[in-house]
Order: structure tokens, then sequence, then C-alpha cells
């Protein structure tokens, strides 16, 4: 990929999410769940004096977390909070009164940071966006400190299975958002760093009566369909009807439509 497909690509993405920052908060359930699953990997109380990053931060829900677990008095600029989107950054610093909190909009790829400056970087369902996946590695390990870690939640490619089946019954276009799979993110982050990582996997699956409550909500998180090969325009009736009844084919037993989430959760190391 070109680098001024990379910058279209963050543009839309940051865009989207931008747009989102009013909308996100109300149907984030599982996006909350796996945070929270994310926190337990953290110190219940960081260590005095520990830099704290919050890594894509969106509407500051889980900055808000981190901040709590600083060690009193907490110090100016304790947790940096970065996101791509600069409106997710603005709805998040308007709606939380985080006063320790430094807020930055950037790039995982590029972090604005300082190297050897965060003793933990706390990071929940971000660097799936990201392109280059060894620059990332790389800036994570640049700004840890000598024994600092990452706690990383992101998305594999099972991710959503149904929709892209369903999508794959009516044409050839990527309709669904497709995310790197665990061996590929382990080799990149070999290749690029020497960062230590322990992994777990978790599948979640979330039931919608109807397919519009899904497709609702991905739009509400800024989450649709942000890959190259898609559609440029408009899809046509007739191809929406065909998605939509050869979703019809996977309603269970219940009578539930199912939207599957893979969930990768790392734990980086500096040495």
């Amino acid at each position: 990929m070109d680098n001024q497909s990379q910058v279209i690509n963050k543009q839309r993405i940051a865009e989207s999410f931008s747009k989102a920052a009013s909308t996100y908060d109300s149907v984030a359930a599982l996006q909350r769940d796996i945070g929270h699953q994310l926190l337990t990997q953290l110190p219940a109380v960081f260590p005095a004096g520990a830099n704290v990053c919050d890594l894509g931060c969106g509407t500051g829900y889980f900055t808000e977390y981190l901040v709590n677990r600083c060690a009193a008095p907490v110090k100016l600029g304790a947790v940096t909070a970065v996101d791509l989107a600069h409106g997710m950054l603005t709805h998040a610093r308007n709606m939380r009164a985080l006063a320790p909190v430094n807020w930055v909009c950037g790039d995982a790829e590029q972090l604005p940071l300082a190297s050897d400056a965060v003793h933990y970087l706390f990071s929940s369902l971000a660097i799936q966006w990201c392109q280059n996946y060894p620059a990332l590695f790389q800036e994570i390990e640049r700004v840890l400190v000598s024994g600092g870690e990452a706690h990383i939640a992101t998305l594999g490619p099972h991710t959503l299975y149904e929709l892209r089946e369903a999508w794959a019954c009516v044409d050839s276009f990527t309709h669904v958002n497709q995310f790197t799979d665990l061996p590929e993110l382990i080799n990149a982050m070999a290749a690029a760093s020497s960062l230590t990582c322990e992994v777990k996997v978790a599948n979640t699956v979330l039931q919608y009566a109807e397919l519009k409550q899904l497709t609702h909500e991905l739009k509400a998180l800024g989450a649709h369909n942000m890959n190259a090969g898609q559609s440029k325009g408009l899809t046509a009736p007739q191809r929406l009807k065909a998605f939509k009844h050869a979703y019809e084919q996977q309603r269970n037993e219940h009578g539930f439509l199912p939207a599957t989430y893979e969930v990768y959760y790392l734990t980086l190391r500096k040495p």
C-alpha cells in the first residue's frame, strides 16, 4: 500500500470515529466489557510516579479508570490519552474533568511521546486500525521504560465473519472490516522489537433480533467498513435484499442473528 493510500485511510478512520464521538458510548457495551477485562491485567494502583498512556482513548471512558488507579497525589500529565480522531479527543476533554490527563491527537505508528517515558500502556480496541504493525511495535518499545508493560486488546479476523459470509453470497466487494491474524501480529512484533508477549484469545458472540440493530450499532460506533476493496457507490436494493436473506440463514435455534467478535489480549514487556 502506498503512503498516499495510508494517509487517505487514516483520514477516513479519524473522520468516522470523530463523527461517532457523541453516539459511541451509547452502543459500546461489548467494547466496555473488553476494556474492563483488559484492566484486570493492570495493577489496581499504579506505583507512585508512574506514567500511563491510554492509546486510542476514544471518549475517555477508560482514561478515567486509569486516572483513578494512579497513586495520590496524582501529578499533572501522569496519564496521557492519545487518539487519532480529533473529534473523539474534543468530546473526551469536554465530557470528563480529568485534570491529570494530557490529551494528545496522534498516530500509534508515530507516537508523539518521549522515548523511555511510559511505565504502563493501555490500548483497548485501537490497534486493529493500524496498517504498519512493525512501526507500531517499534513505537511501543521506544516509549516504554525498561521493564514497562503494554496491555492491548485488539480484534482478530474471525470478527463479524457472519456478516462477511452473508455478503460473500452477494458480490466480491469488501463489505466488512478485515483484521490481522495473531501469527502476523506476533511475527511483526518479533521482527521489529525485543518486546516479549503473552497472549489470550477470547470469542464473544452477540445476538440480535434484527439485522438493523447490528448495522445501527456499527455505524454508531464509527466502526463500519474501512477497508480498501469496498464498493464506491450505493449498494443496489436487490443486493441488500440478497444480503439480508443470506444473513437470515444464520439465525440460530433461539431466533437470534449471531455476530462474533474474536479478541486478542496481548501483554507486552520491554526488557
